[in-house]
């Protein structure tokens, strides 16, 4: 049973809260202002408190410090009847989970309780494993939780160490180069080159002289002899990056230098000997590719002796907070910042878009917030400024036809109808808390409770009893 201490200088307010908070079956305590909250909290620890933030003498700021001072697991809840924008960042700054503008909801402030109380719970649970959980390889910039991410992590070293060739799968963007690395460094052939080629932004004239290097005079150009990166590459790794992209007669080639571990440069009739590990990677379905004749069938099951599939992000949204933050501490590093936090608005916002680009996408997203953002907390306004929020318009909008028909439209009906879908979207997004869901389309509080009671979507008028506004 979760304990609250509740703390407001109005007796109504804080008789309100108790009440409801016992027929929820939570342990309650009261606090008549700030400073007989921090009192309380110096003699006791709680899972969540709620506080008023304007009182006389000792603020709901003051409250706030001084409780994540004592107690930083501890969840907080600031309400206002004068919350404004800067009070509100303030306290988010300070590690507040949320704020309410009075009046609100009973069903808001439950929602909000909820969430609270869930999230405290798994921050609880995540560190509880990860003090029971003995410590993991280094793997050199791969963040992440997932049980899928430490199923491929835990694999690492024993991949490293064989010499196997070894196919990386999965979407742009889900670390397959990050992966490679990790093999690389992790292995005896460390302290040997690790060389990079893109099979797919080289010219298909020019893959085979990249790959194998040319003579002086072999083609239109080549004024000198060039080694290429199958020689750069000797005792070290070579990773070849969307190798879908070789075309056929370099696949040939390929074929004969990973069977062989031997090739002609382009123009030479010397055999060249090298010791290369081929780590490749690719965003297709190679075995689609080779059933459709696009990629030789011999070369697939050289390359893909070890498959290491790495799952997309939408697959693993638990991760997303995890390397939301790993980004804003990089970026504000790297731009002189002082932004240390991502609202739960906008981390909900983040953890509710499918991110078809993965986590690079999420990179930019992360790196551009930190270049918009005014203050030192990332709030959804600063996501919003990028393509990130066209992207998540169009996909909750996608149901809506936007095409004029040739006999024109009622403009009004058609905006209306779409602002209510969306208001929906948003409730049903947010489970009912109106305050989260205002904040995803970007409105005050106020404004999303005015549109809802025009709409009829659950407005003042229509509150059943017990929903009724706490004043």
């Amino acid at each position: 049973m979760a304990s609250i201490l509740v703390v407001d200088d109005e007796n109504s307010m804080r008789e309100f809260l108790e009440i409801m908070l016992h027929k929820e079956g939570y342990q309650v305590a009261t606090a008549a202002g700030g400073g007989e909250a921090i009192n309380i909290l110096k003699k006791k620890d709680f899972d969540l408190v709620i506080t008023d933030i304007r009182m006389k003498e000792t603020d709901g700021l003051q409250v706030l410090k001084k409780c994540k001072e004592l107690h930083p697991n501890t969840v907080v809840i600031m309400i206002s009847a004068y919350a404004s924008t800067s009070t509100a960042v303030e306290a988010m700054k300070w590690g507040a989970y949320d704020y309410l503008p009075k009046p609100f909801k009973v069903r808001e402030i439950k929602s909000v309780i909820h969430d609270a109380l869930a999230t405290a719970h798994a921050h609880e649970h995540q560190e509880k494993e990860a003090a029971e959980t003995p410590s993991a390889p280094h793997y050199h910039g791969i963040v992440g939780e997932s049980p899928e991410l430490k199923k491929i992590l835990e694999l690492i070293p024993r991949i490293a160490a064989a010499t196997s060739n070894v196919l990386i799968t999965g979407e742009s963007g889900t670390g397959k180069e990050l992966i490679a690395k990790a093999i690389h460094r992790e292995s005896p052939r460390k302290d040997k080159p690790f060389v990079v080629v893109n099979c797919g932004s080289v010219p298909e004239t020019l893959m085979e002289s990249e790959l194998f290097g040319h003579k002086k005079g072999s083609f239109t150009g080549a004024t000198a002899t060039r080694s290429g990166l199958f020689e750069a590459a000797h005792q070290g790794t070579l990773f070849l990056d969307e190798m879908a992209e070789l075309h056929p007669p370099v696949q040939v080639k390929l074929l004969r230098a990973v069977q062989e571990k031997t090739f002609k440069m382009v123009g030479g009739s010397e055999e060249i000997s090298v010791d290369v590990r081929i780590i490749s990677a690719t965003n297709r379905d190679l075995e689609r590719e080779v059933m459709d004749g696009n990629f030789r069938e011999d070369l697939y099951y050289r390359l893909n002796v070890i498959n290491i599939h790495m799952p997309p992000l939408r697959e693993r949204p638990d991760e997303i907070p995890l390397l939301a933050q790993h980004f804003l501490e990089k970026y504000s590093e790297q731009m002189g910042k002082d932004i240390r936090k991502i609202s739960s608005y906008a981390l909900d916002l983040l953890k509710s878009y499918n991110f078809p680009g993965n986590i690079r996408e999420l990179e930019n997203i992360i790196e551009r917030s930190v270049a918009l953002e005014a203050s030192n907390i990332v709030l959804p306004d600063s996501l919003t400024l990028s393509s990130f929020k066209q992207t998540q318009v169009q996909s909750k909008t996608e149901s809506v036809s936007l095409t004029m028909p040739q006999e024109g439209i009622d403009l009004d009906n058609v905006l209306g109808q779409l602002e209510k879908d969306l208001l929906q979207q948003a409730l049903e997004r947010t489970r009912g808390a109106k305050q989260k869901a205002a904040d995803l389309l970007g409105i005050s509080f106020r404004s999303f409770r005015y549109r809802l009671a025009k709409y009829g979507l659950g407005g003042d008028d229509d509150a059943p009893e017990e929903e009724k506004e706490a004043e």
